[in-house]
């Protein structure tokens, strides 16, 4: 419990430095890097993952309630770029698994599900099934996820302009208290429900997917109010951050370094595919870049609500690439480990 209520305290205290310093996401950012250092310094911290999950909950009705009868009719023309996820996957693999191995010298499991730009606890508990180093794994994943969030706002900040302080919703007061409740329904029902059919990324997809019929059929009419969506940007951010507990000065040097080394190759990667998308015509680059940008779905959601994307355009093609990566990931593994050993 202590652990827990410290992560409390320094996340908020990340809040209020970056209000003070008027920096971009107080409430997402603040808690990753306060946490983040905190961590580092050896400061004992503990997230809550039940709390996580509920927080996700949150960004899953704010999802669905965008949804219109026009908007689903729309998704039938993400095709052409929904087609690019796989490509991209495959991408950061055959660059991913040769540079954990041969540069850093980590096993083909460890490196593999290193380089797989899949859900953390998703990799983490495929990488432990197939013997790889799970410690490694997990700071290497929680690296990525932290890099994308924190570097993603100040480039669509540079390159577009993005108005990052744009509230993420109306006030608590003026929604009806029979929306909120509606939303708490969908919030709670939607998650549970996908939890035991076993839907990866329930406490994302099940409450967008019930959030989504209700806004349909013109029963939801209101986003989850602006206070609701902070506390989900602070939990999710706290939980990134201390993610790092325990870190070694030898886990810095190697894990560590190779995740952000790995972070780099990714943004490139990321970068080449919004241009080759964007001179194609296919799609808007601000919303291309959060589509494809490979972190936490839950964190490039609370992006792309912020910044006003294309929800169901981003939502979708991350939705896609977990989906890719989860089912393809056996296969994959055998590809790319009969093509490491063969002469």
């Amino acid at each position: 419990m202590i652990p827990f209520v410290t992560a409390l305290g320094v996340a908020a205290s990340g809040v209020a430095a970056f209000h003070l310093l008027g920096l971009p996401l107080p409430w997402l950012l603040g808690p990753i890097l306060a946490c983040l250092l905190a961590s580092l310094a050896g400061v004992p911290m503990r997230g809550n993952k039940m709390l996580g999950d509920g927080m996700r909950t949150i960004l899953g009705v704010a999802v669905g309630a965008t949804f219109t009868v026009s908007l689903l009719i729309s998704m039938g023309a993400m095709w052409p770029t929904l087609v690019l996820i796989p490509v991209m996957v495959l991408a950061i693999g055959a660059v991913g698994v040769p540079y954990f191995q041969r540069l850093w010298g980590f096993d083909f499991q460890t490196s593999y599900y290193s380089a797989m730009p899949g859900g953390f606890q998703d990799m983490v508990l495929f990488g432990e099934e197939a013997g790889a180093d799970v410690r490694a794994l997990s700071l290497i994943h929680a690296t990525r996820v932290m890099v994308i969030v924190v570097v993603l706002p100040f480039l669509l900040k540079w390159a577009w302009d993005a108005d990052l302080g744009n509230p993420p919703g109306k006030p608590a007061a003026s929604i009806p208290a029979s929306q909120l409740a509606l939303m708490l329904f969908c919030a709670i029902v939607g998650w549970q429900v996908a939890k035991r059919v076993g839907m990866f990324g329930a406490s994302i997809l099940g409450p967008l997917i019930l959030a989504a019929g209700c806004a349909l059929t013109g029963l939801l009419q209101y986003r989850p109010p602006a206070e609701a969506v902070w506390a989900a940007q602070f939990f999710i951010g706290m939980g990134v951050g201390t993610k790092y507990g325990g870190v070694t000065m030898a886990e810095v040097r190697t894990s560590v370094t190779a995740a952000l080394g790995f972070c780099v190759v990714l943004i490139i990667l990321t970068i080449i595919m919004a241009e080759v998308i964007h001179l194609l015509g296919l799609a808007p680059p601000m919303e291309t870049i959060l589509a494809f940008a490979p972190g936490g779905q839950a964190e490039l959601t609370v992006l792309a609500l912020i910044v006003g994307a294309d929800m169901a355009f981003v939502v979708a093609h991350h939705v896609l690439r977990i989906f890719v990566v989860i089912i393809g990931a056996p296969l994959f593994a055998r590809l790319f480990k009969t093509a490491a050993t063969d002469p």
